[in-house]
């Protein structure tokens, strides 16, 4: 499937163990949910002024992030593929040097002042959103990721971490592997593949939340 080519006005306004299949007769078969993955040190500090879906454009600045676009997009849906609506969807991840917008995330001289380094994204109805940001880097002891937060109104918050597929530090990486079940490991890795007709080499990376939920009290 081709993806259009989002302009900044289109992004802001647009729309750890695995669960096994339930297939009882009769019903619909339940979808595995997604594995949380820690938090970790480097959820910002200080959120940024400007926290929107764009994370290659800070405020009003015209020189973007370095590295490489990623349109990153997905839907938030619970174990029976029912999007689920309200959902706060937030990012954060290193710039294309390896440095996160936390304080304490790597050499400040280093960090990128045009990467906006965390975003967020409330679904509507379809359960779906999106990101453009940049195709995450290595940095000493992990592997490229991004990290994914989810919350629902009245629910505790839900936070993983979206891999790159056919990334070899995947491999050796001691978050990821923790999952000791390697199908709870595949819903964490997905293809960032080229956009079609980019002539700026951009990629599109789909990841797909399922999450189950915890009963009102």
């Amino acid at each position: 499937m081709a993806y259009a080519l989002l302009g900044r006005r289109d992004l802001l306004l647009g729309a750890g163990s695995a669960m096994l299949l339930f297939s009882a007769p009769g019903a619909f078969a339940e979808r595995l949910l997604t594995p949380a993955q820690t938090l970790g040190p480097f959820y910002p500090d200080a959120l940024p002024l400007d926290r929107d879906n764009d994370l290659l454009i800070v405020d009003d600045h015209l020189t973007p992030a370095s590295g490489t676009v990623v349109h990153l997009h997905g839907q938030i849906v619970d174990p029976r593929g029912t999007p689920l609506k309200g959902a706060l969807v937030e990012i954060w991840q290193v710039d294309a040097n390896g440095i996160y917008l936390h304080s304490r995330g790597g050499a400040r001289s280093r960090r990128d002042p045009n990467f906006q380094g965390y975003g967020r994204f409330l679904t509507a109805s379809s359960g779906e959103y999106r990101f453009r940001t940049i195709r995450p880097v290595s940095y000493p002891g992990r592997t490229p990721h991004i990290h994914v937060a989810v919350t629902l109104p009245g629910q505790p918050r839900f936070a993983t971490q979206c891999y790159i597929r056919g990334e070899p530090r995947n491999l050796r990486d001691g978050i990821l592997n923790a999952l000791a079940d390697p199908r709870a490991r595949e819903l964490l890795i997905v293809p960032f593949a080229p956009l079609a007709n980019s002539a700026l080499g951009e990629q599109v990376a789909r990841f797909d939340i399922v999450l189950g939920l915890t009963p009102a009290s």
